[in-house]
């Protein structure tokens, strides 16, 4: 089962893998889920709703918990709701149905506190540099829990920068060239995170092979066997003459006014970096 599978990587990833497995696709009631035609079964529900996610996860092998607030800048009551009470409702759901695994999608905000001049692996501590990585690096700790106590095999994909390259060109939230992951990429990490037997916890990063990595994807090859294809550099000549940039962007590009919501409740500015 896909969570959020309306949502930008849920709709790609759908389209790409529905021959490859029998999926059902969560989407929020009067979503549009037209894109997600001839995917799978399309089902509506609610990450608020326990009762109903017990019910979505029945018969399910595996959940792809993508959905999520995706804004780095949201407010903690919408991270709240969305990205700690919604992600522990998706666990807990799919221990109560016996589903065999949670591909959890974490966020390169987990360790975006870190200096741009640091390759981050995954064995450091976490230091989310905003509040959305902080629900993230929850969305972690709950999966190394739920593995560990309650027998839930439970893989954590830190996902970098991912869009459209036709966005790239316009212009339109450029990606970091170092924390980029290609549509091709990732539907192949997250197909290896859903196919490799017995493995209990992990936390990969998610990244293509480019000419600077931010994150180190050791663990990624060593224990999914992840073969990237592309490098951001490589992928078209626009993006071949970007520099990198010295901001960690999201996964689901918004631009460049991103800021961590918790400066609101501060009722302070943004801090300069």
């Amino acid at each position: 089962m896909v969570t959020g599978a309306a949502g930008r990587i849920g709709a790609f990833f759908a389209r790409q893998a529905h021959e490859r497995y029998d999926l059902r696709l969560l989407v929020q009631a009067g979503q549009d889920a037209g894109e997600l035609a001839g995917c799978g079964e399309v089902v509506a529900g609610d990450l608020a709703d326990l009762g109903g996610m017990k019910l979505a996860c029945a018969g399910i092998d595996t959940v792809l918990h993508l959905a999520a607030s995706p804004d780095p800048s949201a407010p903690w009551a919408v991270l709240l709701a969305d990205n700690i009470v919604g992600c522990y409702h998706a666990f807990v759901a799919a221990r109560t149905a016996g589903c065999r695994r949670v591909v959890f999608a974490s966020s390169i905000h987990a360790v975006s506190g870190y200096p741009p001049d640091v390759q981050v692996k995954t064995g450091e501590p976490v230091n989310p540099g905003d509040l959305y990585g902080v629900s993230k690096c929850f969305g972690e700790a709950l999966g190394r829990y739920m593995a560990e106590q309650e027998g839930l095999s439970v893989i954590a994909v830190r996902i970098g920068a991912f869009q459209p390259r036709a966005a790239a060109r316009a212009g339109q939230g450029v990606p970091l060239l170092d924390a980029f992951i290609s549509r091709r990429d990732l539907v192949q990490l997250l197909c290896r995170a859903i196919d490799v037997p017995d493995l209990r916890f992990a936390i990969v990063h998610g990244l293509s092979d480019n000419r600077f990595k931010r994150l180190d994807l050791s663990d990624a090859r060593a224990l999914l066997g992840y073969q990237p294809q592309d490098d951001a550099t490589e992928l078209d000549p626009a993006l071949r003459a970007l520099h990198l940039r010295d901001t960690v962007r999201s996964h689901d590009q918004r631009g460049g006014g991103q800021r961590s919501g918790i400066r609101d409740e501060l009722d302070e500015p943004e801090r300069e970096a």
